[in-house]
């Protein structure tokens, strides 16, 4: 079964290396002689799946993920479940790593109007904490 990451990349499953192993922790039998616990290896750099981006989407990828993704997923009872997280994870995280990086702020002073109504407010507040003294405390 292929990894859908999006419209343009989806990864064959002859590119993944799928591990399975006891996934250990409490649970008898079950825990001790099932292989519930998912391991998957996909290699952006040596994938022909890659081909399929734009060499940007290319380059971002191979700069942002690092040279092998490696997921474990153990949390449930089934392999077929765990399989099946991995491959969601692994979208995301090949997803994540394609995205274009976010665009730079550009710095902005406040407008006139703003500094004036800010300083309004300060003293507005100001002549309502004057007005809470006692009496004859005027400096």
């Amino acid at each position: 079964m292929a990894v859908v990451v999006n419209s343009r990349l989806t990864i064959p499953d002859d590119e993944l290396e799928w591990r399975f192993s006891p996934s250990g922790g409490p649970g008898g039998q079950h825990a001790n002689r099932a292989h519930t616990r998912v391991e998957v290896t996909w290699d952006p750099a040596a994938s022909l799946a890659t081909a399929s981006l734009s060499p940007s989407q290319r380059d971002r990828l191979l700069t942002n993920a690092p040279a092998a993704i490696r997921l474990i997923v153990d949390e449930s009872r089934s392999q077929h479940r765990n399989r099946s997280v991995a491959e969601e994870r692994l979208a995301e995280r090949v997803r994540a790593a394609m995205a274009p990086p976010p665009k730079a702020r550009r710095a902005t002073k406040p407008s006139r109007g703003a500094k004036r109504r800010r300083l309004e407010a300060k003293r507005r507040t100001g002549k309502n904490k004057k007005l809470r003294q006692r009496p004859g405390l005027d400096d």
